[in-house]
């Protein structure tokens, strides 16, 4: 592992979809290992995706370095690295794009950073994916559920 780049490993969790909720997240610089987890009342799969990757880059305090984030999201990470997200901010979500809220949340913090965003096969070969899925889904089926505030505003407007 690269010391000079801080990777983090991502997933995201929801039962029934919308449902309860969860996600996982895993950061490593060096020898520094930080593992967090959230669980949501009600929301989504693809929120939870992408609130892995934000919980992540709001947890380093450390910023300006390279963050390499491996998620198994092709909505999170083709919408970064094929400019999806630039067009919908630009258009500010015409069309009904989903999860507004989050995705300006992770646009405000990604300016602090140099990301690169890989995809990786879900539930396969690889460790850090597979103990994010355990993170995840196990704070999906916590006790200690917060509500999806962002989630729940977006269901009240329509």
């Amino acid at each position: 592992m690269n010391t000079s780049t801080i990777t983090i490993y991502t997933d995201g969790s929801s039962r029934g979809n919308p449902g309860p909720g969860g996600y996982g997240t895993i950061l490593m610089y060096g020898p520094h290992r930080k593992e967090l987890s959230q669980g949501y009342q009600h929301t989504t799969n693809n929120r939870m995706e992408l609130m892995a990757v934000i919980a992540g880059l709001e947890a380093i305090t450390k910023k300006g370095i390279p963050v390499t984030i491996y998620s198994d999201s092709q909505y999170v990470v083709r919408a970064v690295e094929e400019g999806w997200l630039k067009t919908w901010i630009k258009t500010n979500f015409k069309g009904g794009k989903k999860n507004p809220d989050l995705w300006r949340r992770f646009h405000n913090i990604s300016q602090q950073f140099t990301i690169r965003m890989i995809w990786v096969k879900g539930h396969a070969d690889n460790p850090y994916n597979n103990r994010c899925d355990e993170l995840a889904t196990a704070a999906a089926d916590g006790k200690d559920l917060i509500p999806d505030v962002g989630y729940e505003e977006a269901l009240g407007s329509l």
